[in-house]
């Protein structure tokens, strides 16, 4: 005779905490690189530290919340050259699977669509660890990053230099800083 034993997965949701949560970027622009973050997103994790491929992420980004600390390039980066935020409002990743490379680190691949464009794209994320903050909520946080190049997804402006070469970088080199609320 033979016993099967099922195994419950212990896989919980959380909410993004945007308060303690940051997404952020960095692209070349003439010799330096500018950097620059998105401040409305929300989104929600699927995950169980003890077996991190059955988990899942949802991701979305207010692209007309974009915000590299000059107000005349930020209006530049949400008309029609960059995001054309009346026609995208948003950027959105959706996981496909979560891949393990040891029990902190991972891949997170999935659909990231901007302006309208979605490409099959690969986060390195590292989980930081859980804890109960001091109000009883119990949270994750987690790193990930990505290097995109931003042709990919329609945003094809730039200038060239007098010098040769151009303006823009077309690598962009994502960062997200996220804690999460258990739901």
């Amino acid at each position: 005779m033979t016993t099967a034993t099922t195994t419950a997965v212990a896989t919980h949701t959380y909410d993004i905490d945007k308060a303690h949560s940051e997404a952020a970027f960095q692209v070349r622009h003439l010799l330096t690189k500018v950097r620059g973050q998105f401040a409305d997103f929300d989104g929600a994790i699927a995950f169980d530290p003890d077996a991190p491929e059955t988990g899942s992420v949802r991701f979305t980004i207010q692209a007309a919340s974009i915000n590299t600390n000059e107000p005349a390039r930020d209006a530049h980066l949400r008309s029609a050259d960059f995001f054309a935020v009346d026609e995208h409002p948003t950027l959105t990743f959706v996981s496909r699977r979560v891949e393990s490379r040891n029990p902190a680190e991972f891949d997170v691949i999935g659909d990231l669509t901007i302006r309208g464009v979605t490409r099959l794209v690969t986060l390195a994320a590292t989980y930081l660890g859980s804890a109960k903050d001091p109000w009883g909520h119990d949270k994750i946080a987690f790193e990930a990053e990505a290097t995109l190049n931003r042709k990919d997804f329609g945003l094809l402006w730039n200038a060239a230099l007098e010098t040769g070469g151009f303006l823009v970088g077309d690598e962009v080199r994502v960062q997200l800083s996220i804690q999460a609320v258990a739901k």
